[in-house]
């Protein structure tokens, strides 16, 4: 009894382990699906932070304004919104601008690209999306700004939005495929989309179209793939702009449009036209184009011939919407609002702005005030203290300026078409091109002192004297015949080149530094300045270098390499301030030998160009121009 009482336990023990098996067995694999779903849900979410933006945290920040025109617009709260490059423009019923939100004051220093509003399944009401170049998404509720920055650099050039009826917010990205945002975090939304370069977003959930700078469209439906590229009939596989309306969708490039019925591709449409924005509305396809208005396609029509919009609504045309029932045109100079009838009419402009451009070059200011302000591509703009507009300066040879050097009777101007003199009012007086003896009439810098000048070129440096114009380049021992930058302390040269840079003493090089025999880590020279008894060298990838007139040494707090920008470097009192590409100001306080990275107040990462005059930092981006006291830069 007692030794068959004894195994009676553990026969009900086996028998109980045997009848919990399968429930033990269904709990493990619960568990190990939930954590599989947690690990594909890990590896599908992009990581990013999320921060309030406010005006207080660009104290001493003048922006200068500069026309920027309208690149999208949407209605929000009852209210228009439209954005250009380096604003936010809020505007009421009857088209007076009650906001105007700025970037790197209000918003993040990065330009602005797309508009949307929509509800996002984390969000308690409608909210308006703004894309950025560079700065993420920016979301404003109404009352206030926040700023969502993905962790990875290939997230942040936001290019398309799309609000979907699931609650998520669609966002295309320039090298990052598409994510979906919940509002609360990003998270990839298809991997067929995952690497797409996307230009472009239309449609639904189970019906999405994708536009690409170089694969065509990319259709997902009901859980499959289809490409249509140029192979497949479409015009191009360059797409500008999308939109969808039922069964329907259209893709726009700059050599017409196609239309696909139930994911076919049906026709192209107003072929050789440059469809730069489209929206389907009242049985018609509204097209956008870059010269030419708006054309009107009635979409019933066999063999449908565009009808292109009135004087009125003539223009460049970034983008088109409707709301409430009326459908806006967004133009480079204002925006536009169609009637019944057909016409357009101007309903909101961009504000006066006293600069033409906001792609800075380069920057000189005088010792009363005046600004001269040289573009990439648009010449230059004179700005008299106190003056609502600058005087412009455009022609064949005032055209993409390197540097501005002011005198009193006007200013001597070092362009990519040659060396222009200028009278006091910027306008053109003479022009020194390789015909009047430069080694190149593309000029990248030029020293100008009371003996002569020093010019800078991609193929070496003309000397300018009572003599006559003398050239050195590598047959002379110049370190590299394409110079970026030059500065002088004394008879002492410095050359900065693609190579490496090179001195000279009185016109006749000495020595030449390169990363084989110097400290140098990068022989792409693209800025220099003369501080103190040493000399300051920017580099186009490694950061800055300083030259006691023996050795050239790095800093100890500059180990991770930076672009400097050509010519972006400026030397006051307490600081050197240098122009970097993606980083901002690089500011080094001369007191301490520290330096530090700013963006605070900057329309753009993108510094480009700089001046310091009057007790002032005058800061040029490729997304506009502010003027800051030297005293609210914060010294690291």
């Amino acid at each position: 009894m007692g030794r068959f009482g004894g195994s009676k336990p553990i026969v009900w023990t086996g028998l109980a382990l045997a009848t919990a098996a399968p429930g033990w067995l269904l709990w493990r694999t619960r568990e190990t699906l939930d954590q599989t779903r947690a690990e594909v849900a890990r590896e599908q979410e992009v990581p990013a932070t999320i921060r309030a933006l406010g005006r207080a945290s660009a104290p001493g920040v003048e922006p200068i304004a500069a026309a920027s025109g309208f690149r999208d617009a949407a209605v929000f709260a009852g209210r228009l919104y439209a954005a250009s490059s380096n604003a936010l423009w809020e505007y009421d019923s009857e088209g007076a601008v009650t906001n105007r939100y700025v970037c790197g004051v209000d918003l993040p220093s990065a330009p602005l690209r797309k508009l949307a509003v929509g509800h996002v399944s984390e969000a308690r009401d409608e909210e308006l999306f703004v894309a950025t170049r560079g700065g993420g998404l920016v979301v404003f509720d109404g009352r206030g700004f926040r700023q969502i920055l993905p962790a990875g650099q290939e997230y942040r050039n936001i290019t398309a939005l799309l609000p979907l009826e699931s609650g998520q917010l669609l966002v295309g990205t320039e090298k990052g495929g598409v994510l979906a945002w919940n509002g609360g975090k990003f998270t990839h939304f298809h991997d067929a989309l995952r690497t797409a370069h996307v230009t472009a977003l239309a449609g639904t959930l189970d019906n999405l179209w994708t536009g690409t700078m170089d694969e065509g469209v990319i259709h997902l439906r009901a859980g499959q793939v289809e490409r249509f590229s140029d192979q497949e009939g479409l015009p191009d596989r360059h797409v500008l702009s999308l939109a969808a309306r039922g069964g329907a969708a259209w893709a726009g490039t700059a050599m017409g449009i196609a239309e696909y019925q139930g994911g076919k591709l049906q026709r192209v449409l107003a072929e050789g036209t440059f469809a730069n924005a489209l929206l389907a509305a009242e049985g018609k396809l509204f097209a956008g184009t870059l010269d030419e208005g708006v054309a009107e396609i009635p979409l019933a029509a066999r063999q449908p011939r565009p009808r292109v919009s009135s004087r009125r609504g003539e223009g460049e045309v970034e983008g088109l919407l409707e709301a409430n029932g009326v459908i806006y045109a967004v133009l480079r100079d204002g925006l536009a609002a169609r009637a019944e009838n057909g016409d357009w009419t101007r309903i909101a402009a961009i504000g006066d702005a006293p600069l033409a451009d906001n792609n800075i070059a380069a920057l000189a200011v005088e010792p009363g005030g005046r600004l001269w302000a040289g573009y990439f591509d648009r010449g230059l703009d004179v700005l008299n203290p106190g003056a609502s507009r600058a005087i412009h300066r455009e022609d064949d040879h005032l055209f993409c300026v390197n540097r501005i050097v002011p005198r009193q009777d006007g200013a001597i101007i070092a362009t990519a078409n040659g060396l222009v003199f200028t009278d006091a009012a910027g306008g053109t007086r003479q022009v020194m091109t390789r015909r009047e003896g430069l080694i190149a009439s593309h000029v990248t810098d030029v020293l100008v002192d009371d003996t002569g000048m020093a010019l800078a070129t991609p193929a070496g440096i003309t000397f300018l004297a009572s003599g006559g114009p003398q050239s050195i380049y590598g047959f002379h021992g110049l370190v590299n015949n394409h110079v970026y930058s030059l500065a002088r302390s004394g008879n002492r040269i410095l050359a900065g080149t693609l190579g490496g840079i090179s001195v000279l003493d009185n016109g006749v090089v000495k020595a030449s530094f390169t990363t084989a025999n110097s400290g140098l880590r990068h022989n792409w020279v693209s800025a220099l300045a003369s501080v103190g008894s040493e000399w300051f060298a920017g580099t186009y990838g490694a950061g800055v270098f300083r030259f006691d007139g023996a050795l050239w040494r790095g800093f100890s707090d500059l180990r991770e390499g930076f672009v400097v920008n050509p010519n972006a470097m400026a030397v006051t009192d307490g600081a050197v301030h240098a122009g970097t590409l993606g980083r901002g100001l690089a500011v080094y306080n001369r007191s301490n030998g520290r330096w530090g990275f700013s963006t605070a107040g900057l329309p753009s990462e993108n510094v480009t160009a700089l001046a310091a005059a009057n007790g002032f930092l005058y800061i040029g981006t490729d997304n506009g121009l502010v003027r800051i006291s030297e005293r609210s830069i914060a010294l690291p």
